[in-house]
């Protein structure tokens, strides 16, 4: 049976009343849809799942009130409505369905679903809050559960007096009822599609509402979180004007309210006017959160503001077409937070972000940015890197090539077409070459409709430049010879030292640039192309010898990554590439090139035992001497910029963490209480690191008893970091008595996958309580995330137990990304045979 809905019944408006009983964990309701029956039919199907319907009716314009028979099919989440009365067909015209039903509110996070919270009383609260992303909508209310079905939505809750009750829109009445309890109505709201529904009760807090442009904008959480509201509210503001001027359209409803959810499986949820987060994205206190955690905050919240317009105001058709949301949110929370912390520079960070993307985009099993998703299941795989990494890049690489202007204007002529409405792919694509007069849909489909990107190659000819693209993997045996149009950015270099740009689409032939003296910097200039370069081992061994030459921070990025990628693949060996990172990058002081070191490091850290380790150890500490020096281990008196600080605790951790550097570990001892909280954090991640029992105790208190979301965060992933098995293994088993939150739950146990001493006994640890996690974690991609850490069990006979145990317990979702950890688990192991000896034996020499 197919997951759509029977074409035929098109809803228009719903009528919707709950009343949740917060301490019983149940609600009741009724829903009004006025519908267009299209067709003559049998049967009214609608979506329902763990409802238990009471009574329905249908009021026909023209005809007297139907009683209808229900039949609810748990397993197709369908409820279809006949006539009693034996009458045959419902004829076609306009209706409304009046539908009671009672329900319950879940611990699953998902649906209409109960969230917990305890005061500084030690007293525990209730709220009832939701989440109906991609389809769980018809868990509170029965309904046409599917994005291309708009309609508009009056909500009414009733609920107990003193409880703040919210939903999409502003409350336009409340009224006392002989119970006592209120009855509180909000506003119509646009045509939107059902996930977007939100309404949120509880014994909670607003922040006196700011007007940004006439749209009064406030942050609600939990009592005594108010001195935490100050950093959101401010990124909102700037958002909100950022985004209706980037899109030349206002807001698109009547009020913002940003709510803060104790548990809560996803980051944060675009619903319109209603907006849901994880406290840790959206309450923070600037004085206790490090640089990133403040960047990630505001690029939360800049990513789930851009989803008013595209992807509340415009929607995807169907879910293979979710990237367009994403991708774009992902894009667009990188620009506006480029325009709130300019010193923040994003964009170079979003490199980071594009190295996730090629790195899983080179597997054989990725996928497609769109491809055909039938049933809900299949929606929930759509939630991943492909989706939001690679997609954002890809409208980045575009941008760069049509200009930034140019870009924009094709967006607002794409909202402008299809606003209130549902498209698809070449809507865009359609409204951008509209725009720029170039052959967008050449361009991108095949990016979009086919898995993985080229690596480009240009090389100085007697003829001119030539050009060639092959299809980059991991595996160079699954190669194949699929190709793109690419948007090549190059940048010539010639005798005087000029730096030349030319731009130009690459199609599947080798191209032969005539009349171009001098030899190529880069085929990627700014990185902003999604392909990597393709430089030879003498080339990289040039870079070694005098450094990277006049390449700036994002195509040194790059050039790190790439030689990474080229490593895994077999194409460069490790020793040459650590000869490159330790030589050629002496004079780094840019964070996002350092972090990308850091990171291979640690993972050439893993191949190495004994005194090939401490020979590693030494020369990564030499290496970073340079720069650790000129930073100083503490901020100065006068200040610095905030990447300056993040670069300390860079070159912190990979010193104290990876390289074991006993100066840089006791210096981290003592700063684990600095008032600078971005050092603070990277002195808790060293200690975690070499810690004991007593250090345990001490970062597991702070968890416990943290008053903010941030620092809360940081001290329960450090748990997961000791290399202790037996500590880490405890504060695993707060994933099954309740100390730690299920919505946390998955991720610590990833960390802990990662964790390079105590990694396999986190594996133990899971395959041992595997049923028992599935039925408290959140049954969302919160599960194939916790899997990425089986990614470093890199051990030939553990990662086989990995593969044969996954086998046999599949998870009921999120099967693609389990795939791709799998096969980079594969990628790993073969690294480590092939490399492992071999640096050792360097390093010995």
């Amino acid at each position: 049976m197919s997951p759509r809905l029977p074409a035929g019944v098109v809803p228009r408006h719903y009528a919707i009343e709950l009343a949740p009983d917060l301490e019983a964990a149940t609600f009741s309701g009724t829903v009004d849809v006025d519908i267009d029956i299209e067709e003559r039919s049998a049967a009214i199907v609608m979506n329902a799942a763990e409802l238990s319907i009471v009574s329905a009716r249908l009021d026909a314009a023209d005809a007297e009130t139907l009683e209808l028979d229900f039949a609810l099919d748990a397993e197709s989440e369908r409820l279809t409505l006949s006539r009693r009365d034996g009458g045959g067909e419902f004829a076609p015209g306009s209706a409304r369905l009046a539908i009671t039903f009672d329900g319950v509110l879940n611990d699953q996070l998902h649906g209409f679903y109960r969230s917990t919270y305890t005061d500084d009383d030690g007293a525990s609260h209730t709220i009832a809050t939701t989440q109906f992303e991609s389809t769980d909508a018809r868990r509170a209310f029965p309904c046409f559960d599917e994005p291309a079905l708009k309609a508009t939505f009056a909500t009414t809750l009733i609920v107990e007096d003193g409880l703040l009750a919210v939903s999409n829109t502003a409350e336009t009445g409340r009224e006392r009822m002989e119970d006592g309890r209120v009855r509180v109505s909000f506003a119509t709201t646009m045509p939107m599609s059902t996930y977007l529904v939100a309404f949120v009760v509880g014994p909670l807090e607003a922040t006196e509402p700011i007007d940004c442009g006439g749209v009064p904008l406030r942050v609600i959480h939990r009592p005594g979180r108010a001195g935490q509201t100050g950093f959101a509210l401010d990124v909102a503001a700037h958002a909100l004007a950022w985004f209706s001027n980037y899109y030349g359209l206002p807001y698109p409803s009547d009020k913002v309210d940003l709510v803060a959810v104790p548990d809560f499986a996803f980051g944060a949820m675009e619903n319109l006017g209603c907006v849901t987060f994880r406290e840790v994205l959206l309450l923070v206190d600037p004085g206790a959160a490090s640089q990133p955690e403040l960047q990630q905050v505001a690029k939360v919240i800049n990513h789930e503001l851009a989803h008013m317009w595209f992807g509340d105001l415009v929607t995807m058709a169907w879910w293979e077409g979710i990237w367009l949301n994403e991708a774009f949110a992902t894009f667009m929370e990188t620009a506006c937070t480029d325009a709130y912390r300019p010193g923040w520079q994003v964009w170079s960070t979003f490199c980071r972000s594009r190295a996730s993307a090629l790195s899983t985009d080179a597997l054989a099993s990725t996928r497609p940015v769109e491809y055909p998703v039938h049933s809900p299941a299949e929606a929930e795989d759509m939630f991943d890197v492909i989706t939001y990494e690679k997609g954002a890049a890809l409208v980045r690489m575009l941008e760069q090539y049509l200009g930034t202007e140019t870009f924009r204007a094709g967006v607002r002529l794409y909202l402008r077409r299809h606003a209130y409405a549902n498209t698809v792919t070449e809507d865009l694509w359609n409204s951008l070459a509209d725009a720029s007069g170039e052959p967008v849909g050449q361009i991108m489909d095949g990016w979009i409709h086919q898995g993985g990107y080229p690596a480009v190659t240009a090389t100085a000819t007697d003829h001119g430049l030539r050009v060639s693209q092959r299809h980059f993997t991991l595996d160079p045996e699954r190669s194949d010879e699929r190709s793109w149009v690419v948007p090549l950015r190059l940048r010539i270099g010639s005798p005087a030292g000029d730096r030349d740009e030319m731009r130009l689409l690459l199609d599947g032939l080798p191209r032969t640039l005539t009349g171009v003296a001098g030899d190529p910097v880069t085929v990627n200039s700014g990185a902003s192309g999604f392909y990597r370069d393709d430089p030879s081992p003498d080339a990289l061994a040039a870079v070694a010898s005098k450094g990277p030459g006049d390449r700036n921070a994002e195509e040194r990025h790059g050039l790190v990554d790439d030689a990474w990628a080229a490593t895994l693949a077999g194409r460069l060996d490790a020793p040459a590439y650590l000869d490159l990172v330790l030589r050629g990058f002496v004079d780094e002081r840019d964070l996002t090139v350092w972090q990308a070191i850091a990171g291979t490091q640690a993972h050439l850290r893993r191949l190495l035992d004994a005194d090939a380790a401490q020979r590693f150890c030494e020369l990564v500490v030499a290496a970073s001497d340079d720069a650790a020096a000129d930073l100083g281990l503490d901020p100065p008196a006068g200040g610095e910029d905030e990447r300056t600080g993040e670069l300390r605790a860079t070159l912190l951790r990979l010193r104290g963490a990876v390289a074991d550097h006993t100066a840089t570990i006791e210096a981290c001892r003592q700063r684990l209480d600095h008032p600078d909280p971005t050092l603070a954090a990277a002195a808790l991640g060293v200690v975690a690191a070499h810690g004991d029992a007593e250090d345990f105790a001490w970062v597991r208190g702070r968890f416990e008893t943290a008053s903010d979301p941030q620092t809360e965060q940081r001290h329960l992933a450090a748990l997961a970091d000791f290399g202790d098995p037996e500590l880490v293994r405890t504060i695993l088993e707060g994933t099954l008595d309740g100390s730690v939150r299920t919505q946390d739950g998955p991720y610590l146990v990833r960390r802990a996958l990662l964790n390079r001493v105590c990694g396999s006994e986190a594996w133990d640890f899971l395959a041992e309580h595997w049923d028992r996690l599935l039925g408290i974690f959140p049954t969302n991609y919160s599960l194939a995330r916790m899997l990425e850490g089986v990614t470093a069990l890199d051990r030939a006979e553990l990662a086989a137990r990995v593969h044969a145990f996954l086998a046999e317990h599949p998870l009921p979702q999120g099967a693609k990304q389990v795939a791709q950890h799998l096969e980079r688990l594969d990628v790993n192991v073969a690294l480590r045979a092939r490399e492992s000896d071999r640096l050792a034996a360097v390093l010995a020499s």
